[in-house]
C-alpha cells in the first residue's frame, strides 16, 4: 500500500510542478500588463530557476530578455 501511494505521488508531481510554473507565468504576464516590470522579471527568473525544463521556462527566458532590453534601452 505504501509503495502504491509513493507511485501515485510521483506520477502527479510533474503535473503539480507544471501547474505552478503556469501560475507563475500568468502572474508575471499580469505584472507586465500592470507595468510592474521589475516584479514580472523576478517571477520569470523564478520560473527559469525552479522549472528549467518546462515550456514556461522557455517563454519566461524570452520575455525576460525583452524586459531587460527595454530596461537597458530606457537607461535604467
Amino acid at each position: 500500500m505504501k509503495k502504491l501511494l509513493v507511485m501515485i505521488l510521483l506520477l502527479f508531481l510533474p503535473i503539480a510542478c507544471s501547474n505552478k510554473a503556469a501560475e507563475l507565468a500568468e502572474t508575471a504576464k499580469f505584472e507586465e500588463l500592470q507595468n510592474n516590470k521589475e516584479h514580472a522579471a523576478k517571477l520569470y527568473r523564478e520560473i527559469i530557476e525552479k522549472y528549467p525544463d518546462s515550456a514556461q521556462a522557455k517563454e519566461a527566458a524570452t520575455r525576460l530578455s525583452g524586459l531587460e532590453a527595454q530596461q537597458s534601452g530606457s537607461g535604467k
